[in-house]
């Protein structure tokens, strides 16, 4: 069996950039089946995020922090949590969707590794394609 290979990927977004689009382009440029957030810090202008429970996603603009950035990711599909907070402390958080533009800086460290493959199918346990890990051999 060969060894492992684990690697890191530490990259920043501009101003103006979608920040789950950003995360998908270095995923699919990097063929990363099987990864996830390390880090992100940074700040957005607009967030659309998809709360607990909810068909459909919310979104606002202003100024915003991201305190915390989560999840897996893989070509084969990613899920991400962000929280986000305002200029009050408020901070609400839920699923990453298309929308979050950068505002100053997203600093980001995925890390990823070949010993597994995720997947997201449906699996029967819920409605929905859920994340199945395969050991790679």
């Amino acid at each position: 069996m060969a060894p492992s290979k684990d690697q890191v990927f530490a990259f920043r977004l501009k101003p103006g950039e979608d920040l789950k689009a950003g995360i998908e382009k270095v995923v699919a440029e990097n063929k990363i089946s099987a990864g996830w957030v390390a880090t992100c810090v940074g700040s957005l202008t607009d967030y659309t995020i998809r709360f607990a429970n909810q068909p459909e996603a919310g979104t606002g603009n202003g100024h915003f922090e991201i305190v915390s950035l989560t999840g897996t990711c893989s070509t084969n599909g990613s899920h991400l949590h962000i929280s986000i907070s305002d200029s009050t402390g408020a901070t609400i958080g839920g699923h990453l969707m298309p929308g979050c533009k950068v505002y100053t800086t997203a600093e980001i460290v995925l890390q990823a590794t070949d010993r597994f493959t995720f997947t997201r199918e449906n699996d029967g346990s819920t409605p929905w394609k859920e994340l199945q890990v395969k050991k790679n051999d």
